[in-house]
């Protein structure tokens, strides 16, 4: 158990590094799944949201209690709110519990941390902090007890933050099952800035151009459109809030992106208009800088990027046929890196894309064909 908030000789509170009594304020997605997983791992998880119905709902699905039946203080308590508003529900989380760590899961952290300094609220006890998990739908009943496993989780502390409640935040994240990663507000929303707001603006607007499509044209759609558009079925309104939130750093990286897209926009118009004077250079470019940005991103486990080759085998739109080619990889003693599974236009097949390090791929290839698996050369 946790040993419980005590006054230090200077007046201050001394926190415990260890948390097991937390209340959620927020039971959407996030709020919801981080219940499920705290309460399994043997927390005392309490929960409150304005929707009576929500928290309910939460409280159902395993995430806690109601906040109602609480019998004593939190020691950690997270705010699950939506950005606009997180700032405001942090500051009165510090002001109601004064001897509890709040953090807050919100996906931008400069403008919570300038709602709080604005509104005097005590920066000891707060520590920002953002999961780098979620799923194209929202609300409660979308929520999962391991939505957190294998993820970052950045924790966001303020030059005042308490070293005990950055810990405690610490502690919390890693048993959720997240990796935790720290960093100030300002490098937190410039970086996801690029890596998740700009893939989210650039998947909806590839999408839009889908709207005027034919039935006929959209029925060439493949796995390419698909893994570019994925994330456009993602929550409008939410989304409004997070770049609303972080309208800075989000400008500036799409502002580069324009300069590149014009610049690609101006090398075909060159190129219609017959002008061979550079523009082939500048489309291979774009495609290059695509290839080296592309090899920067981490590997299995977070290591360095590894170079796969993919095993493409059609498979059976039938029961039990994508299990049994999983089960015959692995008799075959290679190992499966990533997989990608496309469907096919009309025809009850589908085509696997077995990812795996190059020197298997002629073993996996002899070993499915002798399986009698049509494996694409």
């Amino acid at each position: 158990m946790p040993r419980p908030a005590s006054s230090t000789a200077d007046g201050s509170i001394a926190l415990s590094v260890v948390s097991t009594h937390v209340l959620v304020r927020g039971t959407g997605l996030i709020g919801t799944s981080l219940g499920i997983a705290l309460s399994r791992k043997g927390y005392a998880v309490h929960l409150a949201d304005p929707s009576p119905t929500a928290e309910r709902l939460a409280r159902d699905l395993g995430a806690g209690s109601l906040v109602e039946a609480q019998s004593a203080d939190p020691d950690v308590v997270v705010v699950a709110a939506p950005p606009d508003v997180a700032a405001g529900v942090v500051a009165d989380s510090l002001s109601r519990w004064p001897s509890a760590v709040v953090t807050d899961v919100a996906s931008v952290k400069g403008a919570v941390l300038d709602g709080l300094r604005s509104a005097g609220a005590d920066l000891a006890r707060y520590v920002g902090s953002h999961p780098m998990a979620g799923r194209e739908r929202s609300g409660a009943g979308h929520a999962r007890g391991d939505l957190f496993e294998g993820r970052v989780w950045v924790v966001v502390p303020t030059e005042q933050s308490r070293p005990d409640a950055v810990e405690a935040v610490r502690r919390l994240a890693q048993d959720a099952g997240s990796a935790v990663v720290v960093m100030d507000a300002q490098a937190h929303d410039e970086a996801v800035a690029a890596i998740s707001h700009l893939p989210q603006v650039a998947a909806s607007l590839v999408a839009a151009q889908l709207r005027s499509l034919g039935d006929e044209a959209l029925a060439l759609a493949g796995q390419g459109v698909r893994d570019v558009t994925r994330i456009a079925a993602s929550d409008p309104g939410l989304w409004t809030q997070i770049l609303a939130g972080n309208a800075g750093a989000v400008r500036a990286v799409l502002a580069r992106m324009q300069d590149d897209l014009a610049e690609l926009v101006d090398a075909l118009d060159r190129l219609q208009a017959a002008e061979a004077d550079g523009g082939l250079a500048v489309i291979n470019r774009a495609i290059t800088h695509g290839n080296a940005g592309h090899a920067r991103i981490p590997g299995k486990h977070g290591a360095a990027p590894a170079a796969y080759r993919p095993v493409t085998v059609l498979v059976p739109d039938t029961p039990g046929a994508l299990g049994r080619l999983l089960t015959d990889v692995g008799e075959a003693g290679v190992n499966l890196e990533d997989m990608r599974l496309d469907h096919g236009v009309g025809l009850p097949f589908g085509l696997a894309e077995i990812m795996v390090v190059p020197g298997a791929v002629e073993r996996l290839h002899e070993a499915l064909a002798a399986k009698g698996w049509r494996v694409h050369e």
